[in-house]
């Protein structure tokens, strides 16, 4: 499922997110879903936002849950995998689970619908074959398809060179 929705109330940008159903359950017996969320465009709490707009906030988001939710001891959202290409090399980060009954006592899944692994490496399968791909085509447009790609992309030189700052320093760390 994707999610759309607009970033923001004075600089309003659209943002997409999509969303993965992995595993039915419940979390201190209430019902839960667990899902994997990839933000497709967009900025950092749009994650947060999405969910709290098609009502299902995350559990222990007690900013978007109306200040409802404040009794996990944690809000129950992780990065469990990142992909940051930079011109130089690929950064891929993962982080076990934390959302399994042997880490915390308090989630019980009911049914499986995806697996976590499995999902993940369908959607890494499908990052390379479109890198792949727009690479053939930049190719084989002698260059002017990369321009093109190049000239559609919404990220600034700006922006590109304030994550690349951001990522130089947090290799230092």
């Amino acid at each position: 499922m994707c999610i759309d929705g607009t970033e923001g109330c004075e600089n309003p940008k659209p943002c997409q997110s999509e969303l993965i159903v992995l595993e039915h359950g419940s979390y201190s017996g209430d019902p839960v879903t667990k899902v994997l969320l990839q933000p497709l465009t967009g900025r950092t709490h749009q994650l947060r936002v999405h969910c709290s707009a098609i009502g299902h906030p995350i559990v222990g988001d007690f900013t978007y849950s109306h200040r409802k939710d404040s009794s996990p001891y944690r809000m129950m959202l992780h990065a469990y995998y990142l992909r940051i290409p930079t011109g130089k090399e690929l950064i891929e980060v993962c982080a076990p689970d934390p959302f399994i009954t042997a880490m915390d006592s308090n989630w019980v899944p009911q049914s499986i619908i995806h697996r976590l692994d499995e999902t993940i490496q369908e959607l890494k399968d499908k990052v390379v074959q479109k890198e792949e791909e727009e690479r053939q085509e930049a190719v084989l447009g002698g260059g002017e398809q990369e321009a093109l790609s190049e000239a559609k992309s919404p990220e600034t030189e700006e922006q590109r060179a304030q994550c690349e700052q951001w990522l130089a320093e947090w290799a230092l760390e």
